[in-house]
């Protein structure tokens, strides 16, 4: 709050009201050698601009996008937000919706589910999505999950190409449910065939964590084989140039939601994005609305098809999530229609121009491209000296350069993650450029 008007006559008054005499008194349920005895170490107050002085001051050590170009992505990114997200999200009817129980008092509420629900479902190549998961990490592990629900297995693969942070996530669901999980190790950046005996899914990640374009149908042929079901997780954005995982073949389509309408923020909130096969809806985890009509014929919205499993028998249910990012989900429906078909595509295709263009330019100032294959938005460099070092010479520079790889592959020492969306000019990549060829010199 920036300003609080309460007076010690008001806190007196409110005391009296609950019948207290003070303030510690709403405390006195926490033991005494639980509490702190003396005064907090803090400096003396300051008057309300010194405060502000100083508040700013300590702003002005953080870097942000305002006073860095960004190269940095693996999961979050800086993409295009249309100003109309900011206008219509922070309406007070879309700030204060709650779970929609009375769906007669709420039909605006589940009419922006079912149109978000609608164009996921387009973006993926889908049949039916869902009202939107927490995130990318958490979507995919709920479809390995569902998977081996549906398959009686309690075994699944994932790719060492998904997102490290995905699969630590995979892990731990599939830990809790008693399922196995392996890694499918990389061939020169993509998935290689695996062997599926026994398991229940494959889930991979395309375009993957290195920015490579996977060969969905190869593996969705790998998967048949074993009698397997295909996860992917895939870039929304990507969608608007590439097939989409779901015309491919895939049964179950992820994602991360955040390069639609989200801002990179301190990294959350996030989207996730869950469409599949509408022969899957019954084990669909989270929520689905529904459009029927009334009696007159006019058209009206619900939460349907969802066992009430869910939120009350947590043993029987198919998934214990029980809400669903609904502010996110209406800023990402609000980017995608103020963007449409076209605009998406075109963020797609400035995108791989700018790639290449960077791919270009930096390994013309001496780095090296790690993957010969087809790449989207991103791409891993080799550096002839630890990217960990370069990486901090060039936010000297108010260059966010990309991600070092050695936290994730200390084997990958020297190699960077770079990502390119359509907000990159020509003028910061040749900048970007100049810099890491001076900073390798």
């Amino acid at each position: 709050m920036p300003y609080i008007p309460h007076t010690d006559d008001d806190r007196r008054e409110m005391l009296a009201a609950i019948g207290v005499e003070s303030i510690d008194d709403l405390f006195r349920e926490i033991p005494s050698h639980l509490r702190l005895e003396r005064a907090l170490d803090v400096p003396e107050g300051k008057d309300e601009a010194g405060l502000l002085r100083h508040l700013r001051a300590l702003a002005d050590q953080n870097q942000d996008l305002a006073r860095t170009v960004c190269f940095l992505g693996a999961g979050i990114y800086d993409r295009f937000v249309p100003a109309s997200v900011g206008a219509v999200i922070s309406r007070g009817e879309f700030l204060t919706a709650y779970t929609p129980y009375q769906p007669e008092l709420s039909q605006g509420y589940l009419q922006t589910i079912y149109e978000f629900q609608s164009l996921v479902a387009e973006i993926y190549g889908c049949e039916i999505a869902n009202a939107s998961m927490y995130d990318g990490a958490t979507s995919l592990a709920e479809a390995v999950v569902m998977c081996c629900h549906i398959r009686g297995k309690k075994r699944a693969a994932v790719a060492e190409g998904v997102h490290p942070h995905y699969r630590d996530v995979v892990r731990t669901y599939c830990w809790a449910m008693g399922i196995e999980v392996f890694e499918v190790p990389l061939q020169e950046g993509r998935t290689g065939v695996p062997s599926l005996d026994g398991c229940a899914c494959l889930a991979i990640q395309s375009p993957n964590f290195f920015g490579v374009i996977e060969d969905v149908p190869g593996l969705r042929r790998a998967a048949d084989s074993a009698g397997a079901m295909l996860v992917v997780s895939a870039d929304p954005v990507s969608c608007g140039l590439l097939r989409p995982p779901g015309e491919l073949g895939a049964d179950v389509v992820t994602g991360e939601g955040q390069p639609l309408g989200l801002p990179m923020g301190f990294g959350g909130p996030m989207l996730g994005l869950f469409a599949c096969k509408r022969d899957l809806v019954r084990q669909i985890p989270g929520r689905v609305v529904g459009r029927t009509h009334d009696a007159q014929g006019r058209s009206g919205y619900t939460m349907t098809l969802r066992t009430r499993e869910q939120d009350i028998r947590r043993e029987k249910a198919t998934s214990n999530i029980c809400t669903n990012e609904a502010l996110m989900a209406l800023a990402s429906t609000v980017a995608m229609c103020a963007l449409g078909k076209t605009g998406i595509r075109r963020m797609a295709e400035a995108t791989v121009r700018n790639t290449q263009y960077a791919i270009s330019k930096l390994t013309e100032a001496g780095a090296r491209l790690k993957h010969d294959a087809p790449v989207f938005g991103e791409f891993v460099l080799t550096l002839p000296k630890p990217a960990r070092g370069v990486q901090e010479r060039l936010l000297g520079e108010k260059i966010l350069a990309g991600l070092p790889l050695d936290e994730f592959w200390p084997e990958m020492s020297n190699d960077l993650l770079v990502a390119v969306t359509e907000l990159r000019t020509r003028a910061e990549i040749d900048a970007y450029a100049a810099a890491l060829r001076s900073v390798l010199a």
